[in-house]
């Protein structure tokens, strides 16, 4: 009898593991989890795990898992990583990819793998425009509009004479176009860094010689460590003022300290925006990590939420993508940025602040909102998409 019993046992245990096996909905997430912009890809992967805890491990009202690839911040990898999970690990559905052009890289064979694909913080612009899909939708923003953003606030300031640093990829780029969009005085000098640089004595030489009134930079990461450090160690720091975009943030900030204080920073979101599904958040982030989240992990947590919340549209049907795609549309998932929209080319309309880098009540420096620069802004590309149907 005891050997019936198991045997029964193993058998409806057999039974059950291909219909569990065909219940379970895969994400995969591409971000950097190893070298010095590691950390921001800890943000993202402790923001996925904490998003699927507060789900109760469920997509959907299904039993779900988070696929991690490290992309180790090279766009050949990144593309084999997400191609593997397609292929390989079956994923459900795509986010993640901090840089954009490792996004870029991988664009492509997501997109016509038909895959939903939920980008988790890069916005480059020809996914904007030409290149725009049904199955594309941005967590984040278009990389242009943030800096858009700080250009409107220097130019309502009558600065004059602002030197640019970016690093010379695709998302430097952008951020320099966005900047100048909206900046209407002169620019001093336009320079572009090598990637993953970690020495800017050179650089800061000749911002010292230009001597500009005031110096704006997009250097991510681990390159905005180095930099800011060693700006504020050059003794610049009080006679050209810093402002920024993407660099000074809760990534960073742990390492960059007190040389930071007093600059300013623009973002679509920070720790301190005041709504209940943001403070819910932070409070979860901080109580489980015991770190402040930063905009990465603010991403990552809205974009596995918009894709449970599709999901529960839809009833739990992975297969239903054009309902998916429609409640996708609507944006009317529960974010933490609060409420915001989706333009024609599924990039969010979305407000964007003024912070600025201050101690807090424990002696930590963080970002503060100071004023709200950009209402519902949207971004400059999305009479260039053409969205063809899903089909």
């Amino acid at each position: 009898m005891k050997r019936l019993l198991l045997n029964l046992i193993a058998g409806l245990c057999f039974l059950a593991a291909p219909a569990f096996a065909g219940d379970d909905v895969k994400i995969g997430l591409v971000t950097t989890l190893s070298g010095p912009q590691g950390v921001i890809g800890k943000h993202m992967k402790d923001a996925g795990d904490l998003a699927m805890e507060m789900l109760g491990g469920k997509i959907g009202g299904k039993p779900a898992s988070i696929v991690y690839g490290d992309d180790q911040f090279r766009p050949d990898v990144g593309r084999q990583v997400a191609e593997e999970m397609l292929k390989r690990d079956r994923v459900d559905f795509m986010t993640g990819f901090i840089w954009s052009n490792v996004l870029l890289a991988a664009y492509q064979p997501i997109i016509k793998s038909g895959t939903i694909f939920i980008g988790g913080n890069a916005g480059p612009h020809e996914i904007a425009g030409e290149m725009c899909a049904p199955n594309f939708f941005s967590a984040s923003w278009q990389n242009d509009q943030t800096p858009e953003a700080m250009g409107q606030f220097m130019t309502s300031k009558n600065m004059e004479d602002v030197y640019l640093v970016a690093p010379d990829y695709a998302a430097g780029k952008d951020m320099i176009s966005g900047f100048k969009r909206f900046f209407k005085g002169k620019i001093a000098a336009e320079v572009y860094t090598k990637p993953g640089q970690s020495d800017y004595q050179v650089e800061i030489s000749q911002i010292r010689a230009t001597n500009p009134k005031a110096l704006f930079i997009f250097l991510p990461g681990g390159m905005g460590i180095q930099f800011v450090k060693q700006y504020a160690q050059s003794g610049l720091r009080e006679k050209i003022p810093l402002y920024s975009a993407f660099t000074v943030d809760e990534t960073t900030l742990p390492a960059i300290g007190d040389a930071a204080a007093g600059n300013y920073e623009v973002s679509f979101w920070s720790p301190d925006l005041d709504n209940p599904r943001n403070k819910a958040f932070v409070a979860a982030f901080v109580a489980k990590y015991h770190y402040l989240p930063s905009f990465y992990a603010a991403e990552t947590f809205d974009a596995i939420t918009m894709i449970d919340d599709a999901m529960t549209a839809v009833h739990g049907d992975v297969a239903d993508k054009k309902g998916m795609i429609a409640r996708l549309a609507t944006a009317e998932f529960p974010s933490v940025r609060g409420h915001f929209s989706y333009n024609t080319n599924h990039f969010p309309i979305e407000n964007f602040y003024l912070l600025k880098i201050e101690q807090n009540a424990e002696g930590q420096y963080v970002r503060k909102i100071q004023s709200t620069i950009f209402t519902d802004h949207k971004d400059a590309y999305y009479t260039e998409c053409h969205m063809k149907p899903l089909e």
